[in-house]
């Protein structure tokens, strides 16, 4: 079985969870997840990556702000247990609403740069939907023959925040719809303390 990768753009999982709870988050574990995924591709999950943002801090900080934040530091602290790299941007407020920055240019650097970091690697495993990541995506299976396999959702409902161009499926290799299976296949599991 092959080595690959897998990169996950949090933002993008985080919609999906709550979307497939119906409004709450399912709990399920992302290492199981990204491994399963590769599974299912008939790789070898070698490393995982993680995009994300802690949560935005005023200054001073509310008690909100500093719940979230210590809650959102234990969980990367869980991760980062399971040998899972974390890739932060930051979040700002815009117009009353909460943007992460940075995330996106994060994963296309690692992208640019998996020939050199991981030379045995052909096939790469992208959770996302950003359209953004196509000018990467078509680089690297230029110049380094890699492929890159998308696992993503959407529905057909107009103006949906689960759409998705027909040009980030087409530049990749693959294209497979996530399903609630995938993360019900995932069970997350109580920590020993």
């Amino acid at each position: 079985m092959k080595d690959t990768i897998v990169l996950i753009d949090s933002g993008f999982l985080s919609k999906i969870s709550k979307k497939f709870g119906k409004g709450r988050y399912l709990a399920y574990d992302i290492k199981k997840l990204a491994e399963n995924l590769a599974k299912k591709q008939d790789l070898n999950c070698k490393k995982i990556f993680y995009y994300t943002a802690p949560p935005f801090q005023s200054i001073p900080s509310t008690k909100e702000e500093n719940l979230r934040r210590k809650k959102y530091d234990k969980f990367i602290t869980s991760l980062l247990r399971k040998n899972i790299t974390i890739r932060e941007g930051k979040c700002h407020m815009i117009n009353n609403k909460y943007q992460q920055k940075g995330v996106d240019t994060l994963l296309t650097i690692d992208l640019s740069h998996v020939k050199e970091d991981f030379p045995e690697i052909k096939k790469i495993i992208l959770i996302s939907s950003d359209t953004d990541f196509c000018p990467i995506i078509k680089d690297i299976k230029k110049r380094n023959n890699i492929e890159v396999i998308l696992y993503s959702y959407f529905d057909k409902k107009r103006q949906s925040k689960f759409s998705i161009s027909n040009e980030l499926i087409q530049c990749c290799s693959r294209f497979i719809q996530l399903t609630k299976q995938d993360f019900d296949n995932s069970p997350l599991e109580k920590e020993e303390s």
